[in-house]
Formats: structure tokens, C-alpha cells, sequence
């Protein structure tokens, strides 16, 4: 029967959600400090000062390989129990195996990786209205432009990823000698510029290129 110091010791060992994932990791095998700083991504140092707290409880030991390296295993096996006393002075007691505690701590990280994808799904639907958003101002800007609406398509197209030609000409379904005389005007507004055989959007109109 453990103390109230001892109580009280193990309780604070446990309220740290990393030093009860380093338990139910060992729970499975010995682990070295590595791996376990792999496997759940924490850096050696930190995993090192929560095993010297835990080695101090004597709720985990070490061995040695034949390398000299500090394999650490779960000295010390544990339920954690609850209980909980009404004002009638009756009392419920509830022991929460190690099965309940992982699930609780999967659950923990489904919830927060449910709430981390919907932040990115936000993002990216904000970032989907600004790119619409762009392209409705580009094709404004270039609506008084008499027979510039391959310019803009090409435009639009390049500034999506670098195209060779041929690319351009599949991409669009446009004929070729229309493309090239549409790239040609482009070259010489300083819009587009060649690199090898791909064409690319420059200058203040695209990304710099480093």
C-alpha cells in the first residue's frame, strides 16, 4: 500500500502526458533513449530527464547490451484507480486498465488532429478564394485587350507550373502557330520569358527565380 508522499509522487510522474507515453511505450518492450525519441518524437534530452524522474520512482529499470547501450524496461507495473465518495459517505472505486488509458490517449490525438485538418481545410478554402479572387482581377485588367484572350489563357496557364510548347499547345487545344505568335508578344512585354525550351511567367508578373 503506497503512502500519500508515494501517492502524491506518482500522481505528478503520470500528470505529464510525455512520461505516460514513455510508460505504455516500455509497457510493449524495453526501449534505448533513441528509439524512444523516435518513436515519439521528443528530443533525447527531454526523454532523458523524464526517465531519471521515473528511474528515482524505481517505475522503470535499465540493462546493457553487448554495446554498453542503456536498454530501459517498466520496473514497476500499475492500474490506476479512482474513487470517488458521494456526501451519503458512499464510495465508488473504478480501476482504469492500461487498454482504457491508451484508447483515452488515442482519442486525445484524434481530436487533435481532427482540429489541426480542419485549420488546414480553412487555409486552404481562404487561399482557393484569393486565387479565384486573382484571376477574376487578371482577366478584368485584360478585357479592353482586342484579341488577347490567348495571351491571358497562357498567362493563367504559366503561372501554374513552366511549360515547354508542345505542353502549352496540349494543354490549351490551341493551334500551335497561335501559340508561339501569343508567346512571342509576351517575350516582348517582358510577361514571359524562355528558359531552354520552357516558358516560364517573369519578372514582376511571377515568382523570381533563383
Amino acid at each position: 500500500m503506497l503512502d500519500h508522499v508515494e501517492v502524491s509522487r506518482l500522481l505528478d510522474i503520470l500528470g505529464n502526458r510525455n512520461r505516460r507515453r514513455i510508460i505504455e511505450l516500455l509497457r510493449q518492450k524495453p526501449c534505448f533513449v533513441t528509439e524512444i525519441s523516435d518513436r515519439l518524437i521528443l528530443s533525447p534530452k527531454a526523454v532523458i530527464e523524464h526517465l531519471n524522474m521515473m528511474e528515482r520512482e524505481s517505475l522503470i529499470g535499465f540493462f546493457l547490451d553487448e554495446r554498453r547501450r542503456k536498454y530501459y524496461y517498466l520496473q514497476t507495473e500499475f492500474d490506476l484507480v479512482v474513487s470517488v465518495r458521494n456526501p451519503k459517505g458512499e464510495q465508488r472505486t473504478a480501476s482504469l486498465p492500461s487498454a482504457d488509458l491508451r484508447l483515452i490517449e488515442a482519442l486525445s490525438m484524434l481530436r487533435r488532429m481532427a482540429r489541426a485538418r480542419e485549420a488546414i481545410l480553412d487555409t486552404l478554402e481562404n487561399l482557393e478564394r484569393d486565387i479565384e479572387a486573382t484571376m477574376n482581377d487578371i482577366v478584368r485588367m485584360n478585357s479592353g485587350d482586342k484579341g488577347q484572350g490567348i495571351d491571358l489563357d497562357i498567362i493563367i496557364t504559366l503561372s501554374h507550373q513552366d511549360l515547354t510548347l508542345d505542353e502549352l499547345v496540349e494543354i490549351m487545344e490551341v493551334d500551335k502557330s497561335a501559340v508561339l505568335a501569343s508567346l512571342a508578344t509576351l517575350l516582348m512585354r517582358g510577361i514571359v520569358t524562355q528558359d531552354g525550351e520552357r516558358y516560364r511567367i517573369e519578372g514582376i508578373y511571377g515568382t523570381p527565380q533563383a
